[in-house]
């Protein structure tokens, strides 16, 4: 079966299914914590464990790839992604791209996976690795079939994508946490959250009509943008932290280079409103939270 020239189930579906383009979200929470674990090990004469890193940006990568498949699935078949009134990039279930069964192997597939990846770092960062292992397979699961229709998606972006990746993978590196690492987790689920803010921001209607009751859809479109614009500007903010610690660059570069296109999205967004059109402002969040991840990395780098 052909759909829109994409054979069923063909590598090319599956690409398509997986997204690539949010694993850049899935990157940067990662790439900050073991950057500013090699800064702080740097400083200290300690040694660096690269294994451990890879392990935690693998066991990232395909835990998104998870959470992209049960969210194509089950938003499948509860009817959110109709094909004719969405405005997001199309989907791999509902546009007939995978089948709905291939999908649920495929969810299993890589949580066991993800679970296989993630299991070694136990022995980098103790049996508390299971627990958070778990969690992570727990939420992604809950992410998408309840916690994302009453407003609580943008709590679990500030969670699983700054206070779990960036704490734990520096955990793992130098078991302590100090307040500087914290403050990088906040910082970094600030400036991930805006992908979901636009995201959902675009879908207001639609979710409003189906009953997804978003963070965007409870607060409204005016105080929506405000609080994109305000998520974009903490992370640079928050940065005086690294220049407290002596990272002037990670404070530095992010508000030089990351800030102002933060403000053109922004400006975008309040421009064009409503429609697929603000897919465009997508991508460029997407770009810009990459451009944050790099430029926070390179400046913690530079000691």
């Amino acid at each position: 079966m052909v759909t829109d020239r994409i054979i069923q189930d063909s590598p090319k579906a599956w690409l398509l299914a997986s997204r690539p383009k949010t694993l850049t979200a899935a990157a940067v929470p990662v790439l900050i914590g073991a950057t500013l674990a090699h800064a702080d090990a740097s400083v200290a004469g300690a040694a660096f464990n690269w294994p451990a890193a890879t392990l935690c940006l693998l066991f990232a990568f395909i835990m998104q790839i998870d959470a992209n498949f049960i969210n194509d699935y089950f938003d499948f078949v509860n009817g959110t992604d109709d094909t004719e009134r969405r405005l997001g990039p199309r989907r791999a279930c509902a546009q007939g791209w995978v089948k709905p069964r291939s999908m649920k192997f495929a969810i299993a597939a890589t949580t066991l996976i993800a679970c296989a990846i993630g299991f070694p770092l136990i022995f980098y960062g103790g049996i508390e690795m299971i627990l958070v292992g778990a969690l992570c397979v727990l939420f992604c699961f809950l992410y998408t079939t309840f916690l994302s229709y009453i407003g609580l998606g943008d709590v679990l972006v500030f969670l699983f994508f700054g206070i779990v990746p960036v704490c734990v993978t520096y955990y793992i590196q130098t078991h302590t946490c100090p307040w500087t690492v914290w403050v990088a987790a906040l910082g970094c689920g600030s400036v991930i959250d805006c992908l979901l803010l636009v995201n959902n921001y675009r879908d207001r209607d639609t979710d409003r009509e189906s009953g997804k009751m978003t963070l965007v859809v409870r607060i409204g479109p005016e105080a929506s943008r405000m609080l994109y614009l305000l998520c974009g500007i903490t992370p640079c903010l928050l940065g005086i932290a690294f220049a407290i610690g002596g990272h002037w660059a990670a404070f530095l570069l992010p508000v030089a280079i990351y800030l102002p296109l933060h403000i053109r999205t922004f400006r975008e967004i309040v421009r064009i409103d409503k429609g697929k059109a603000l897919n465009k402002c997508l991508g460029q969040t997407a770009r810009n939270i990459f451009i944050y991840g790099i430029a926070v990395s390179v400046g913690l780098a530079i000691l």
